[in-house]
């Protein structure tokens, strides 16, 4: 069984607020006044181009999409559609071919890599479609990996980890590699590593795809507290009950973003 009790003690997060150079805002509460948000992400004229010998897949096609501090936005559409696309392009992942993202006020594809692995480590948190958990590493090594890079010591970077793990439904688990894990596991390790350090956003791709219902439930609980922390959310999924629980819901097809709904 997953735990849904909110943990608000980050080893790092007071220190990142305060001394990394690339932290510039807070996010507001997710209570907050819809009106009075401000975008922490922006995209102007986004276009991605896939190239395989003479075929070109235009996967995104002049996006232009705001999202706003402590919002939870699910992105859907069918496959094939430039969903995980855009994900990965607006988290500065892949690289774009045209148009500009700002996060934090910066063009993030403007950074130099140093600078742009440092403001992920700092920022955001990630929840693969294939999970990308290292083969070598247990999975509260893997939960660790953010914290680390982000500076958290050693012991304490294992002490949130494990209680992270606790969270999702793992704590007797740790010690395992991704190997010795079911699929559903290895996505509940991934979950605990996007949420460990308490990002301001964090970019999740189908992440209840491998999970049964309760537990599934259980992770949207889990991402729930985090918005209503003031996180901010960013979900492509096919799953319409992820929709359910958005501020917006956003319709990508064909590379365009058809609608951009709030939800009921």
């Amino acid at each position: 069984m997953i735990s849904t009790h909110q943990n608000s003690t980050n080893p790092k997060k007071a220190a990142l607020d305060t001394t990394d150079p690339l932290t510039n805002t807070t996010a507001p509460g997710a209570g907050a006044d819809r009106p009075g948000w401000a975008p922490l992400v922006s995209a102007r004229g986004v276009s991605k181009t896939y190239r395989s010998g003479d075929l070109v897949v235009s996967a995104l096609r002049g996006v232009d999409l705001d999202i706003n501090s402590g919002e939870f936005v699910v992105i859907m559409g069918p496959s094939g559609n430039g969903k995980s696309t855009l994900l990965n392009c607006l988290s500065g992942l892949d690289t774009i071919d045209a148009g500009e993202v700002v996060i934090d006020g910066r063009s993030i594809h403007e950074l130099p890599d140093r600078m742009r692995t440092a403001h992920r480590a700092a920022r955001m948190g990630f929840v693969f479609q294939s999970f990308n958990l290292i083969p070598v590493l247990s999975a509260e090594e893997n939960v660790e990996l953010p914290l680390l890079a982000a500076g958290t010591k050693p012991a304490a970077a294992r002490k949130a980890a494990s209680r992270m793990l606790g969270r999702v439904g793992l704590a007797e688990r740790g010690r395992h590699r991704p190997a010795e894990l079911s699929g559903g596991e290895q996505q509940r390790v991934a979950v605990a590593r996007a949420l460990v350090t308490e990002p301001a956003v964090v970019w999740a791709d189908e992440p209840t795809g491998n999970l049964d219902s309760a537990t599934a439930a259980a992770v949207l609980e889990l991402f729930g507290e985090a918005n209503a922390a003031g996180q901010t959310m960013v979900v492509v999924t096919h799953d319409p009950t992820i929709g359910q629980r958005a501020h917006r819901l956003v319709e990508v097809r064909d590379g365009l973003i058809k609608n951009g709904s709030v939800a009921s």
